[in-house]
């Protein structure tokens, strides 16, 4: 059976796509939030985890093809953690992200919230995050408890506060039109988040200024550590926590309000859903259901195109532009949160 042109030889613990292009990275985090994953049974995993093994160590039965191999170590380190060799909860595997994380981004859009909902939603995300970051974190070496709880109480503490801040503040501004206050009211959740994961990434990685971190060569051995290193990784992957929640807090806001602006808009124009606001009129928890649909809709679809493209926008592993700096063999460092 031929392989297929776009399939290149399986290596076992490589990504599947090249790393150096743009596409490749886009295709590859496309694999890692691949939902498909969540429903793989346990008889499956099973099979996929034996096949990697037979490959490891040379006994692979005849006529498995490099696509299958892929398939399986996709399947592998979707579910199981690749350090401590647990599954990890469905929730909070990298590919439960866009469905589980949905609900709450819808949460953080909605507009005219009062303080409660603002404090509910922020910590919910915030909560969600930090389970997540737990759940995939790297468990190569023992790190307390009390660090990511450190870490979580950070990124809850600003994230509240300036969402908080923000709304009385937009509340207080008595020379704001309504649809400018509405439009900046659903800006509001982008500050916030992007400050509460700048907080969280400065807590849970600060040691790494007085400790460094590994730097690699061309093969991946470890050849040193270097503090310029990772003063480098902390700034990138910072800068990168505040790009990538922007395609998801800051387009849909600005779309839905051009949206609902709009004489044209199939949501509003009367000509073609005038049963909706009819039925409106009578059941207003009909008018709510619709908008909140809506608001699902643009949610998920922010969630699945844009994010997946900043995820995608930095390699997951730099070249170090010291060299001098740590040694002359060290061409790469590792960049991962």
């Amino acid at each position: 059976m031929a392989e297929p042109a776009a399939c290149p030889a399986f290596q076992l613990g490589r990504p599947r796509y090249e790393q150096g292009s743009f596409l490749g990275r886009m295709r590859h985090v496309l694999d890692i939030i691949d939902p498909r994953t969540l429903f793989v049974s346990e008889k499956r995993l099973e099979e996929c985890v034996k096949l990697l093994e037979d490959y490891k160590h040379g006994d692979l039965p005849p006529g498995v093809s490099d696509l299958q191999l892929w398939e399986a170590q996709k399947i592998k380190q979707a579910i199981i953690h690749p350090d401590t060799g647990e599954k990890i909860f469905m929730p909070f595997r990298m590919s439960g992200y866009v469905p589980f994380g949905t609900p709450i981004v819808i949460g953080l859009l909605l507009p005219n919230q009062t303080l409660v909902s603002t404090i509910i939603w922020q910590w919910l995300n915030q909560s969600h995050n930090a389970c997540v970051n737990f759940a995939n974190r790297n468990a190569t070496k023992p790190t307390p408890t009390s660090k990511f709880l450190q870490g979580y109480a950070g990124a809850v503490g600003s994230a509240v506060s300036i969402a908080v801040g923000l709304n009385v503040l937009i509340q207080k501004a008595n020379k704001l039109s309504p649809a400018t206050r509405m439009i900046i009211q659903r800006l509001v959740p982008f500050p916030a988040v992007a400050s509460a994961n700048i907080c969280n990434v400065g807590l849970m990685r600060h040691n790494e200024l007085s400790e460094g971190i590994d730097v690699l060569d061309n093969k991946g051995n470890v050849v040193g550590s270097s503090k310029i290193a990772a003063r480098h990784a902390i700034t990138e992957t910072a800068f990168t926590r505040v790009v990538l929640p922007m395609p998801i807090f800051v387009l849909p806001p600005i779309i839905m309000s051009y949206l609902e602006r709009s004489k044209n808009n199939s949501w509003r124009c009367s000509h073609h859903v005038g049963w909706i606001h009819s039925a409106g009129s009578r059941f207003p928890f009909f008018t709510l259901l619709n908008r909140v649909g809506c608001d699902s809709c643009r949610a998920t679809a922010a969630c699945c195109c844009p994010s997946t493209a900043s995820c995608a926008w930095l390699p997951s592993a730099s070249r170090c532009p010291w060299p001098s700096a740590c040694s002359p063999r060290c061409l790469r460092l590792r960049c991962l949160a």
